[in-house]
């Protein structure tokens, strides 16, 4: 028997837009990034952005890709959802000197004019919204004939697809909203990224360094105190079923540990995404 679906299939999305702020601006993102920061540079180099261009960052965060980006003479703006990552991000880029624009702002509903930028990026930040076909409208849309949307995104079989299941054990996710890994799938981003886009490449690559000078089962603690998703799922649960879930984090890190001296050196496996604008 085929059954209709019913309005609680679909979610309330200003409530849900609410609880994703309050996930990302849990913790500490900025100290959070530190360990990615370095694989975070070494993608930038990869993308050879020239100096002059105009980038959009899509779930800046606290900078990571849009500063460095800056320093190496882009003209950077960075959008995030997370007021305290921005005002981080703001601070930094102060520090430094250099002139970055940072907005606070909805992936799904841009607030910049068509074709603004000459490249629109995101380091797995524009893959946690929750209607992901308004995601990729909202990166074409954005960006100017001819130029390039470059995305990481983690892959659902990766180190973070595992460990995101491993919280949804625990902590379902909300209901009707599709997981976030699924940027990471190519199949799934060639349906997404179809209209306006004339060339699409999608190669599979280990984040080039993510890495804990501290054991597996002090990065699981890490990861709960400073990156909201991990945070919230912990708030969620009593202390048993807190216990029990750090034991299945700590089993997922663990499988993905590369190194073997007491510290953790995380492999983690994404999904780089080289679109071309029509």
């Amino acid at each position: 028997m085929t059954t209709t679906p019913t309005a609680t299939t679909t979610p309330d999305m200003d409530a849900l837009k609410a609880r994703l702020k309050a996930t990302w601006m849990a913790g500490d993102y900025g100290t959070f990034a530190k360990y990615m920061e370095p694989g975070a540079l070494e993608i930038l180099a990869g993308w050879k952005i020239p100096p002059g261009t105009k980038v959009l960052d899509v779930g800046c965060g606290a900078g990571q890709i849009t500063i460095p980006a800056a320093r190496a003479g882009v003209h950077a703006t960075g959008v995030d959802i997370a007021t305290n990552s921005l005002e981080q991000a703001r601070a930094r880029a102060d520090a430094e000197g250099l002139n970055v624009q940072f907005d606070e702002g909805d992936a799904e509903d841009l607030s910049y004019p068509d074709a603004s930028f000459d490249t629109v990026v995101s380091l797995v930040g524009a893959m946690f919204a929750p209607r992901p076909e308004r995601v990729a409208a909202e990166l074409v849309r954005v960006c100017r004939p001819g130029g390039r949307m470059l995305m990481v995104n983690w892959t659902p079989n990766g180190f973070v697809g595992k460990m995101f299941k491993a919280i949804a054990k625990h902590v379902p996710p909300p209901p009707g909203v599709p997981p976030a890994v699924l940027w990471g799938d190519e199949a799934t981003v060639r349906e997404r990224l179809h209209d306006g886009v004339c060339d699409l490449k999608l190669t599979r690559r280990v984040y080039p360094k993510f890495d804990y000078p501290f054991a597996v089962p002090q990065v699981v603690e890490f990861f709960r105190q400073n990156y909201g998703p991990t945070q919230r799922a912990f708030a969620a649960l009593d202390e048993g079923a807190q216990e029990a879930l750090r034991g299945d984090l700590e089993g997922v890190f663990s499988a993905h540990n590369r190194a073997g001296d007491g510290t953790t050196s995380l492999e983690s496996e994404y999904l780089e995404v080289v679109a071309i604008r029509c």
